[in-house]
């Protein structure tokens, strides 16, 4: 929403109309306003404050529209006021002999009030201006900043390849492994984040968890007879706990698809993130329950990603016997920013 200072309709009517045609249609409208807020007040307290109800409007116009609406609503509602409401009615005879210093006083206050206006309304023109000049020299530094950690993100994933390819043990092809998937979490929730107008990096939750888990069933599900499902409504979350939660998915994924489905066994993964007073995070699977759970013990990222979650002040429970298990992690609702 546009703040209030910052609306000029001579900008929004320009593209129907040239600039002077716009600023006397302002003009012209905030005096015929102010003809309206007359004849109501006449309606009750007639002739009071003849010239009193103009200047609301003819403020209103110089602040919407520049000085020259303002002049215009003052012209038309001091001519008016002299007409129709000073005596003589109907005449711009002066029936009170001081009528005419008070129609000149009036006047001149009114081009004061024009003045002023016109200068705040210059100096909010200029602050937004700069405004708008910084943010796109923000947005500008953003950009080849994201170019740049895309880059070192590429490069460590690049290295860490090169590393797991050379290795000469299972094991650590299989740690090096580890490690580039948690590379890739942390590249996704880069490539997933937006800025909200107050300036706080934000994540969309269901495309940054449905990309992990397209990625995991690629590399882990492939020519396997192993299902995943994921539900994740629109939530958005700040970037430090959208991160700890792909870090989970991606640990839980992995030690399912690894651990819960030994020879070939079928099965299904079901990965979900429910919106709330608390945010449950709820991984699952079918598999043979108690070994799922041993293996997932046994990694030292799933301690990693047990210490994040605490830190956001929540919990990891588990529940496992032979007909899968479930790992649910539930963080409170004030380390979320809102959907």
């Amino acid at each position: 929403m546009v703040p209030l200072a910052e609306i000029d309709l001579t900008d929004r009517l320009a593209p129907w109309m040239a600039l002077w045609m716009a600023q006397i249609l302002v003009g012209v409208g905030c005096a015929l306003a102010a003809m309206l807020a007359r004849a109501a007040v006449d309606a009750v307290y007639p002739g009071a404050g003849p010239f009193s109800l103009a200047m609301p409007f003819m403020l209103a116009a110089t602040l919407f529209g520049r000085w020259q609406a303002g002049v215009i609503a003052l012209l038309i509602g001091a001519l008016h006021a002299w007409y129709f409401v000073l005596p003589e009615v109907g005449s711009f005879r002066f029936a009170i002999p001081a009528d005419a210093p008070r129609v000149v006083v009036n006047v001149l206050s009114g081009c004061a009030i024009v003045a002023l206006a016109e200068q705040f309304r210059r100096a909010v023109r200029r602050a937004v201006s700069d405004r708008e000049a910084r943010l796109a020299e923000r947005d500008l530094l953003l950009r080849e900043l994201d170019h740049r950690v895309k880059n070192n993100f590429a490069l460590m994933s690049s290295l860490t390849g090169l590393e797991r390819r050379l290795a000469q043990s299972p094991e650590a092809r299989e740690r090096l492994d580890a490690v580039a998937k948690r590379i890739e979490s942390v590249v996704r929730v880069h490539a997933a984040l937006y800025r909200k107008a107050d300036g706080r990096l934000q994540v969309a939750m269901s495309s940054y968890l449905d990309g992990i888990c397209r990625s995991l069933e690629t590399a882990l599900l492939d020519g396997r007879d192993i299902t995943m499902t994921v539900q994740v409504g629109g939530i958005t979350l700040d970037r430090e706990i959208a991160l700890t939660f792909g870090l989970l998915v991606n640990e839980l994924v992995t030690n399912a698809a690894k651990h819960a489905f030994p020879d070939g066994r079928r099965g299904h993964i079901a990965v979900s993130l429910e919106p709330g007073d608390t945010l449950v995070l709820r991984v699952s699977d079918n598999g043979v329950g108690a070994v799922a759970q041993d293996g997932a013990e046994r990694g030292s990222g799933m301690n990693l990603i047990t210490s994040l979650v605490a830190s956001h002040g929540g919990e990891i429970t588990r529940e496992t016997d032979g007909s899968g298990t479930t790992v649910t992690a539930a963080v409170p609702a004030v380390a979320r920013s809102g959907a």
